[in-house]
């Protein structure tokens, strides 16, 4: 890593502050929803993803040449790729609201965005921590953290499905309800999930 003047640590690190700054986007876009200006709002998200994406292939080309990588290429990879779903399935509620039209934001949906603004948060105190990984007292409780924040969105959306059937007899409705719900639950699935690799890469090379 220091002879050839890359440091993977550091841009995973900088990959995952686009899943951050994109979960803050999303959570203020549906605050303060305005339906009339949703397709800029998805426009503006789709740039910080594209930054992202341009990030992720960063990291790739140089993998590609590097002859002795910091810990496993494969790993390097898998991580990459894991923090870039995260990103990619955020701007994905908003490309489904704006798809489906939506006029108005249900509460439940503002609680997990909410959620999902600690979780992007989370995951990037886990990637800075990771950065000393092998000296590190708090990357376990970290991840750990991240965990807790996923069990919480598991009990959301339990919650807001409940109540969506209780409330709503309108079958477009449900039905966009429905996939939006599953789409905002896949983004904290996808933080698990990061939290699982660096976990993983952890013990192998302990």
């Amino acid at each position: 890593m220091k002879k050839s003047g890359y440091n993977y640590f550091n841009a995973f690190a900088n990959l995952s502050k686009f899943s951050y700054n994109l979960a803050v986007n999303l959570n203020d876009t549906l605050t303060n929803f305005n339906p009339n200006t949703i397709s800029d709002q998805v426009k503006a998200a789709h740039v910080i993803e594209h930054n992202a994406d341009l990030a992720k292939h960063d990291i790739m080309n140089r993998l590609v040449k590097e002859f002795l990588p910091p810990i496993g290429s494969e790993d390097i990879t898998n991580l990459t790729q894991e923090i870039d779903d995260v990103t990619d399935s955020i701007e994905d509620v908003l490309i489904y609201i704006d798809m489906f039209n939506i006029q108005t934001i249900r509460p439940e949906a503002l609680k997990f965005t909410e959620l999902l603004v600690s979780c992007t948060k989370s995951l990037d105190d886990v990637l800075e921590e990771f950065k000393n990984w092998k000296n590190s007292k708090k990357l376990h409780e970290k991840i750990i953290e991240i965990n807790r924040l996923e069990e919480e969105g598991d009990k959301l959306y339990v919650n807001f499905m409940r109540n969506l059937f209780h409330t709503s007899t309108d079958p477009i409705e449900l039905m966009c309800w429905t996939e939006i719900l599953h789409r905002l639950e896949k983004c904290a699935d996808n933080c698990e999930d990061v939290a699982n690799i660096i976990e993983s890469i952890v013990m192998k090379n302990s």
